[in-house]
């Protein structure tokens, strides 16, 4: 059986925590898309790793892990990460590959990222770490992938400084070089989870161009970037918070009105640690915009969602959603695709009551208050998609499975 596990908004939802509990009844984890400009925060046992280019399975120590064709590779970050698990007692050896199609991030592409955003009349707001420039160099077939180390000729057209630069690389790459397809296809009787990066709405095509990634964050990049067919594809999980962050640029019409919600922006962004991994930078906050995950289940084919962070509401008197947008005197009920209406759009907002009881300790779906399991069966309505899965703190264990994606077996 394989599973997708994608962002069903601008990112940063938890998908490294989810990945991370689904890999237990998995044999194989891959992550199809992105790059270092991705961070995965996982908590077990209350220690707390955060990692940007390895699949979040790793920390599972009988799972293979490998790098998909989608991503685009630093090779002094990868072997930092891979230096940084060893240390911490996560043994990588033999279990954690590359495949032989991924592309590279070169030190050069880095300046270029920073040049770039900075000369834009509008910044997207990059995390700088090249990613944007490797994709685009490989839509522009200029790229170097991990298969293009052992041909001479093409590192003879890299400039001196990339040379120099994956000179102490390319022996350590071509180690953990595997055709995927093919290894994919000898294994696919085993479980198989696909980790995507990134959000659904930075997906270079779905998202809020051009304020997105540069890759495929979207349900079909898992099929692209592990080299598979869509058909192979069993069970799409989205994952959303029970509110809205984004990082960057770009419109967020459900953000919090920075006169009048000052208060509660800073509760979310302190109580949720709303902090990007990558780069640390604070986090927009904003009421959940239902609109914009209606839209990520309906693109994505989700068959079902995972709510995290619904613990941050535990002591608030209400709760609003963005059930629409008004813009100028219409109301607009589904996702546009202008960034200008985005960014002008108002969000018609819903109430909900609060629970005041503490989440994180709850181990059943049925032991959660009234009013917290309205909150999560209204979305279910509104977005037509059932959420099997509810996280309640950082830890592997504060995971409610409502429904078992594995065994499609229902728990609550």
């Amino acid at each position: 059986m394989n599973i997708v596990v994608i962002g069903a908004q601008w990112g940063d939802e938890g998908k490294g925590k989810i990945v991370d509990y689904l890999a237990n009844d998995s044999q194989i984890i891959v992550r199809y898309a992105g790059g270092a400009n991705a961070g995965h925060t996982i908590v077990c046992d209350q220690v707390q790793y955060a990692l940007h280019l390895v699949p979040s399975g790793v920390l599972h120590p009988d799972k293979t892990v490998i790098l998909g064709s989608g991503m685009v590779i630093d090779p002094a970050a990868l072997f930092e990460e891979l230096s940084m698990l060893e240390s911490r007692g996560i043994a990588t050896k033999g279990r954690v590959f590359i495949s032989d199609r991924a592309h590279l991030v070169l030190p050069r592409y880095i300046r270029i990222d920073r040049e770039r955003d900075a000369m834009r009349q509008n910044p997207i707001g990059t995390t700088g770490r090249g990613i944007g420039v490797s994709y685009a160099l490989k839509s522009e077939r200029e790229g170097i992938r991990i298969a293009d180390l052992g041909w001479q000729e093409k590192m003879d057209e890299l400039e001196q400084e990339d040379r120099e630069f994956l000179a102490p690389y390319r022996d350590r790459l071509q180690a953990l070089a595997i055709d995927i397809s093919s290894y994919l296809y000898q294994h696919r009787n085993e479980q198989v989870l696909f980790e995507g990066a990134q959000g659904t709405l930075l997906d270079l095509d779905l998202g809020t161009y051009p304020f997105v990634s540069s890759g495929m964050s979207c349900a079909a990049g898992a099929a692209i970037g592990a080299g598979i067919g869509p058909r192979a594809l069993d069970h799409i999980l989205g994952v959303f918070k029970a509110y809205s962050t984004r990082v960057g640029n770009g419109p967020f019409p459900s953000e919090f009105d920075s006169d009048s919600e000052d208060a509660l922006c800073c509760f979310i962004r302190t109580a949720g640690r709303e902090y990007g991994v990558t780069t640390g930078r604070a986090r927009r906050c904003g009421y959940l915009d239902l609109v914009a995950l209606r839209y990520a289940c309906i693109s994505n084919a989700l068959d079902s969602l995972v709510m995290t962070h619904l613990d941050v509401y535990d002591t608030l008197d209400e709760i609003k959603a963005c059930v629409a947008y008004q813009i100028g005197d219409r109301l607009v009920e589904n996702f546009p695709a202008s960034v200008a209406m985005l960014a002008n759009a108002r969000p018609v907002l819903r109430s909900f009551r609060g629970w005041h009881e503490d989440l994180s300790a709850l181990q059943s779906y049925k032991d959660f208050p009234s009013a917290a399991s309205a909150y999560i069966e209204f979305i279910e309505r509104f977005c037509e998609t059932p959420i099997s899965m509810v996280s309640v703190g950082y830890d592997r264990n504060q995971t409610i499975i409502r429904k078992n994606p594995w065994k499609e077996t229902v728990l609550s």
